[in-house]
C-alpha cells in the first residue's frame, strides 16, 4: 500500500487522519492493463480487503457500487468471507435505485443477501448516527457513482455519513469513482452558507471538478473540522482529470432515474438550473437535461442561444412531450442541447446562457416561486442579475473571485494527475 500524493497523513486511522490505499498514477506514466480506470472497489479487492479487516462493516451505495463485470459490491462483499458485511444504507432514489427525485424505498430487507437495507435520505447528525449504531457497525463504506455537480445529492449523503459516523464514533471508507465529466477545474458560483440545503450543504463550486474520494478529503479538512471522522479513501488507478467516462473503459449504470447515460451528466450542472424555473428540464422524456422547454416557447429561443456563440455547445430548436414532472402531457417547445467539443464545454456558463436567452425571448418565463434558482446556484445573485437584464459575462464574471478561492482550496486535496 502507498500513500495518495497529497494531504494524507498515514493509515495508522488516527482521529482526524485521511488514509489512502493505492496512490494515483504518476503524470505520464502508464494506465492500467488494456487502459481501463480500476476503481477504488477493484483496489481494494485485489488489497485483499486489508483495510475492512475485523470490522463489522456497512455500505452505503446504490445500483452504481458495481464491480467491472457489473456484478454489484453488496453481493461480492457479502460472498467473501474475508468481509462481515452487516448492513446496507440506501441514499436518494435508494438502493435499487426505483425512487424519483425527492425520494427513496424505505427500510427493507435484501432478497439477495439477506441484509438489512436502512434508508439514510433525509437523514442528518445524530438522527443518521443511530442508524449506524443501531445497525451494529463499525466502518461506514461509501461507493456511488457521482455526476460532479453540487446540487446532484450523493456527496451530500456522504458528506452527512462522514458527519454521523464521527458522532458515533465509526470509521468511514470511501472507494472513489471517476467524475464521469472529467476534473479538469472547477466551474460555476460557489454556495454561500445562508443558502444552505440537501442540494449544497457548504460551500463549494456548483461544477466541482472532483472525485468523490478528493471531496471526502475537503470535507473533513475544511468543513468537519471541529469533529472530523476516521478517514480512509481508496484511490482509482489509470483515472487522469481530463478523462470523460467514455474513456473510462468502465460500464455506465443511470445513477438516478433521469441520468440515463454520461451525456446527461455532461449537460447536468447548467441544465438542472431550470428546475428553479417554469420550464420542464426534461424529466418525462428519453434526454433528460438535455431538452428543456415548456408550451409556447418556439424557434426563437434556439436562435437567440446560438447567438451566444457559447463554446462547444449547439442548441436545436425541439419539441418533446413529458411523460411525466412539469408539463406532463403537452407539447412543450425549447431547446435540445448538442455538445460538439466537450473539452470546450463549460456546461455552467451554457445554463446560465440559456436563462438569460429563454428570459428575452419568452414572455411566460418564470422563476419557481419558492426561489429553488437560489438553492441551486447557492445565492440569489444569479437570479437577480437575469432578473436586471445582465448578460452571460456578467453573471459568469460576478462568481469569479469566489470560484478562484474555492480553487485554491480545491488543489490541496486532489489525488489524480
Amino acid at each position: 500500500m502507498t500513500l495518495s500524493r497529497r494531504g494524507v497523513l498515514g493509515l495508522a486511522g488516527a482521529v482526524g487522519s485521511a488514509g489512502a490505499l493505492g496512490a494515483a498514477a504518476a503524470p505520464g506514466s502508464a494506465g492500467p492493463a488494456g487502459g481501463r480506470v480500476r476503481t477504488g472497489f477493484e483496489r481494494l479487492a485485489a488489497d485483499g480487503y486489508a483495510v475492512l479487516a475485523g470490522q463489522r462493516v456497512g455500505v452505503v451505495t446504490n445500483p452504481t457500487g458495481i464491480t467491472a463485470d457489473a456484478r454489484h459490491l453488496v453481493d461480492v462483499l457479502h460472498a467473501d468471507e474475508r468481509v462481515d458485511l452487516v448492513a446496507v444504507f440506501g441514499p436518494e432514489h435508494g438502493f435499487r435505485g426505483t425512487a424519483q427525485a425527492g425520494g427513496s424505498e424505505g427500510a427493507s430487507r435484501d432478497p439477495a443477501t439477506g441484509l438489512p437495507v436502512y434508508d439514510t435520505y433525509d437523514k442528518s447528525g445524530q438522527k443518521l448516527a443511530d442508524v449506524f449504531t443501531a445497525a451494529g457497525i463499525d466502518t461506514v463504506v461509501f461507493d456511488i457513482q457521482d455526476v460532479g455537480a453540487r446540487f446532484y445529492t450523493y456527496i451530500w449523503t456522504l458528506y452527512d455519513c462522514m458527519r454521523a459516523a464521527a458522532l458515533a464514533g465509526k470509521a468511514v471508507v470511501v472507494l472513489d469513482r471517476p467524475n464521469p465529466v472529467g476534473g479538469r477545474r472547477a466551474a460555476g458560483p460557489v454556495l454561500e452558507r445562508p443558502y444552505a440545503s440537501f442540494v449544497g450543504r457548504e460551500p463549494i463550486a456548483l461544477a466541482h471538478g472532483m472525485t468523490a474520494a478528493e471531496l471526502a478529503g475537503l470535507f473533513n479538512g475544511e468543513f468537519l473540522k471541529d469533529r472530523p471522522v476516521r478517514l480512509r479513501t481508496v484511490a482509482m488507478s489509470g483515472w487522469r482529470r481530463g478523462s470523460f467516462f467514455e474513456d473510462t473503459g468502465l460500464p455506465w449504470v443511470p445513477p438516478s432515474p433521469n441520468m440515463p447515460t454520461p451525456g446527461t451528466a455532461l449537460a447536468y450542472a447548467g441544465t438542472c438550473l431550470f428546475e428553479g424555473t417554469n420550464l420542464s428540464e426534461g424529466r418525462g422524456t428519453t434526454t433528460p437535461f438535455e431538452v428543456i422547454g415548456a408550451e409556447g416557447i418556439d424557434r426563437r429561443w434556439a436562435e437567440a442561444a446560438n447567438a451566444l456563440g457559447l463554446p462547444g455547445v449547439w442548441f436545436r430548436e425541439a419539441y418533446f412531450t413529458p411523460a411525466f414532472s412539469k408539463h406532463v402531457g403537452k407539447v412543450c417547445g425549447g431547446v435540445r442541447l448538442i455538445v460538439h467539443d466537450r473539452e470546450a464545454f463549460d456546461p455552467v456558463r451554457a445554463g446560465v446562457g440559456l436563462l438569460v436567452t429563454a428570459r428575452r425571448s419568452w414572455s411566460g418565463f418564470g422563476w419557481r416561486t419558492d426561489h429553488w434558482i437560489d438553492r441551486l446556484t447557492g445565492s440569489d445573485r444569479v437570479r437577480t442579475l437575469v432578473d436586471a437584464g445582465a448578460g452571460v459575462d456578467e453573471v459568469v464574471g460576478d462568481w469569479a473571485a469566489g470560484l478562484a478561492r474555492f480553487g485554491a482550496v480545491r488543489e490541496e486535496y486532489l489525488l489524480y494527475p
